[in-house]
């Protein structure tokens, strides 16, 4: 298996997220990344290469131009509004929602930051934007590789990427990692190209990228949004919409969902895109289903990711694997490379 690894990753490290009325330490921590690429190394399992730089237009394909532009200059801006910002990260507190109007860019860098999240737990930082735009950079170069014959190939970055919308972050995610290389493939010329996503946090801002599309299928398998984040999307009645009505499933289980059950989900989900005729799988890579994670509600233990990846072989796809969330820490390692090994081992 071929890792893409962000080495600059830990350039983005927040200090503290609002978590159930309290600012609490970051969940979304550097050691996640770390853990896995450890493990990868101890295990010897295929080669580690850095992402090649491209030409930031491309995150245009999935991203609108002025959330951009705000991401890249948003650090600088927090530090000019007080000098003492530097040793602080910014969280947002205003949000435009229900009657407020969306479609006028604010002056006010407070403002501005509200118009593009959705959460008070996602710090911006002053590493965010370097480590978010290598990490698209590694989610390109593992799409790329694929398309020049790889079976698979793993971008390992962080921050994770499955909750930020084409302009909007929240959710620990800033750059939309998986949808980047669902584009990418796409326009290398892959017809179809289905993304699975495994977090137990359903992948909102992919889903809302490709929602009224029918050349690249979403699905999710996610803790219930009745009870866990992010709440407002991830219900099973969410199809699609205009010509991509019928290419978005969502499959949404209970809190204490063990591993028998959502392998029946996995198993459903992969002959949805067996149906779809995907000429290439991207797969979002949250390792947050695990029965210790602090922040999740799902069951699985730390040898059922074999058997993830060996039924993630059996579609028989070109596959980019992209590392979410997971944030059992010490754990995460080996349940990441569990599926890619099992995925492997599967292949070989």
């Amino acid at each position: 298996m071929l890792t893409v690894f962000n080495d600059l990753h830990t350039v983005h490290h927040g200090k503290v997220e609002m978590f159930r009325g309290q600012l609490v330490p970051c969940f979304e921590v550097p050691a996640r990344a770390d853990y896995v690429l450890r493990e990868l190394q101890e295990r010897n399992l295929g080669l580690i290469v850095p992402p090649v730089v491209f030409d930031e237009a491309v995150l245009a394909r999935v991203h609108s131009q002025r959330y951009l532009d705000f991401l890249s200059t948003a650090w600088d801006e927090w530090v000019a509004l007080d000098p003492a910002n530097v040793d602080r990260d910014a969280l947002p507190s205003y949000w435009p929602i229900r009657t407020f109007r969306a479609d006028v860019l604010p002056a006010s860098f407070p403002a501005r930051m509200g118009l593009f999240s959705y959460d008070a737990g996602t710090p911006l930082t002053a590493g965010t934007w370097q480590a978010a735009r290598a990490g698209a950079f590694c989610a390109l170069t593992a799409a790329a590789r694929v398309l020049r014959g790889e079976r698979a190939a793993f971008a390992l970055t962080r921050p994770p990427g499955h909750h930020a919308g084409a302009d909007f972050f929240g959710g620990y995610c800033f750059l939309n990692n998986a949808a980047i290389a669902a584009q990418a493939l796409r326009d290398a010329g892959v017809d179809r190209v289905a993304v699975l996503d495994i977090d137990y946090h359903h992948g909102n801002g992919t889903q809302a990228i490709f929602y009224d599309r029918a050349d690249v299928q979403f699905t999710s398998i996610h803790g219930d949004p009745h009870t866990e984040y992010p709440y407002y999307l991830g219900y099973a009645d969410e199809r699609g919409a205009g010509d991509g009505l019928g290419f978005n499933r969502n499959i949404p289980l209970p809190r204490g969902t063990g591993f028998e059950k959502w392998r029946d989900a996995l198993k459903d989900a992969l002959r949805g895109i067996a149906e779809f005729k995907a000429g290439a799988l991207v797969v979002s890579l949250g390792l947050d289903t695990f029965e210790g994670d602090p922040i999740a509600g799902f069951t699985l233990a730390t040898p059922d990711y074999l058997r993830i990846g060996e039924d993630l072989a059996r579609a028989g796809l070109p596959t980019v694997f992209v590392f979410e969330g997971g944030y059992a820490v010490a754990e995460v390692g080996a349940n990441a490379v569990n599926v890619l090994d099992g995925f492997m081992q599967h292949i070989a």
